[in-house]
């Protein structure tokens, strides 16, 4: 039950702090739709993946208060393929790093080279997101659309001033995934170690509970 108790709370600090992270993210607003910028990802993944630690822990909780054999082994094999999906999941981040940095740039790139997205204002409210300029940097804009000058969500005040121009929204991006994956890639390690340990708990608690019960049948 401990090891259940455990993973609860580890699962319920994961969607605190993913909703912590989403909500310092903000939201992005395009012709008058509001959604998540593309850097909400990760957080989004991590409240998702801490509601489903959540349902698991009750469930193998209320297997060990009400001595459930059938309840303690779903909770066992839900956790084993968590475990499973999770250390998939964080074997690919380790070997294809460099994919995914590529994968998230592209992400960027298809924006910028979207006309619809530049002219739609998706690009520009990805710029107010990151706080960032342009798929490079501010030199992407000389002879686009904005022939009067950068959009003021290329610029911390005013534009005239150089120093306030942010750099390109492509390496502030992938940056930003890269370092958030590092995060996750270890958090997902520890997160692995602790529902090993619980799937092993659940397999004693499961079979102690089943022996009892067969030595009080007799």
């Amino acid at each position: 039950m401990n090891g259940g108790v455990i993973l609860l709370v580890i699962g319920i600090l994961g969607i605190v702090f993913g909703v912590l992270i989403l909500n310092s993210i903000g939201t992005i607003e395009v012709n008058g739709q509001v959604g998540f910028p593309p850097q909400a990802l990760l957080p989004i993944i991590l409240i998702t993946l801490g509601s489903i630690v959540v349902f698991i822990s009750f469930l193998g909780c209320c297997g060990a208060i009400r001595e459930s054999v059938c309840m303690t082994m779903s909770y066992a094999v839900c956790l084993l393929v968590l475990l499973i999906l999770q250390l998939t999941i964080v074997v690919l981040l380790f070997v294809n790093k460099e994919k995914f940095n590529m994968a998230m740039g592209e992400v960027i790139d298809k924006a910028w080279e979207s006309r619809e997205a530049r002219e739609g204002g998706v690009f520009d409210a990805i710029q107010k997101s990151l706080k960032c300029c342009g798929r490079n940097g501010a030199t992407d804009y000389v002879g686009q659309i904005f022939s009067n000058g950068l959009p003021d969500s290329c610029c911390d005040g005013s534009c005239l001033n150089p120093t306030n121009i942010y750099g390109g929204c492509h390496d502030k991006f992938v940056n930003f995934m890269a370092g958030s994956s590092e995060t996750a890639k270890y958090a997902g390690i520890g997160l692995i170690v602790v529902e090993l340990v619980g799937f092993i708990f659940a397999c004693c608690l499961a079979n102690n509970v089943r022996n009892y019960k067969r030595r009080n049948g007799y």
